[in-house]
């Protein structure tokens, strides 16, 4: 059964009323994709709409759907998709990127990231892909660091306190939420098949986001 906390999108899934465009916001917001934190990082001041009343930042969840269409361009633009690599170290993210990985065809990095992966030839998991994605810019710092030396683009999901040093595309999400991060890891993976031509553009990806959720 899916997920009570998202169960209500069953409900906007049959409202002909609303674009594709407005059912994917429907769900952001049922997730929690806006939900920011209390500090604010001055460059990611353009993202966030609003502080709360109990200075919570709340991000603009019109700029983080834009971000993930921009990034789903430039993950879909790498020829080879195992060149492709997302990673997380938090647990929440582990098996988001899994999923990702499994339908797009990209390589992933979930749990402790050894250090010299993409620097030191000598180590036995040495990789160079040709991009990254990141799920936590604080947590994942030392693929981002080591992005720099060997000049690799980034695309990193963004709360409202993370670090923006050598990120590249930023999608401004809530990365500290199990549904937060699992639900922009699927509509990343749905816009990227889109794009390959692999699912039709106007029909509704059969996959279930639960899939993308963290599990005990």
């Amino acid at each position: 059964p899916p997920h009570p906390k998202l169960s209500n999108m069953a409900e906007f899934k049959d409202d002909s009323e609303l674009t594709p465009k407005e059912l994917d916001f429907q769900r952001m917001i049922a997730a929690e994709v806006h939900i920011g934190t209390k500090i604010a990082n001055d460059l990611m001041k353009d993202y966030i709409w609003v502080r709360r009343q109990d200075n919570v930042h709340v991000l603009n969840i019109g700029k983080t759907y834009d971000k993930i269409m921009l990034a789903a361009k430039v993950i879909a633009a790498v020829d080879n998709p195992a060149d492709v690599c997302a990673i997380s170290a938090r647990p929440y993210g582990q098996r988001s990127v899994l999923k990702f990985a499994q339908f797009t065809g990209c390589s992933a990095i979930a749990g402790r990231f050894t250090p010299g992966t993409f620097t030191n030839q000598i180590t036995k998991q040495f990789k160079e892909p040709r991009l990254l994605i990141i799920t936590d810019p604080r947590t994942d710092h030392q693929p981002v660091k080591e992005s720099s030396y060997v000049n690799i683009p980034v695309i990193a999901l963004c709360d409202s306190d993370s670090p923006l040093d050598h990120v590249d595309v930023a999608i401004p999400v809530n990365n500290k939420g199990r549904y937060s991060i699992g639900l922009v890891y699927w509509l990343l993976a749905r816009e990227v098949l889109r794009l390959r031509g692999e699912i039709p553009q106007n029909l509704e990806w059969d996959t279930s986001v639960d899939l993308f959720f963290y599990r005990d």
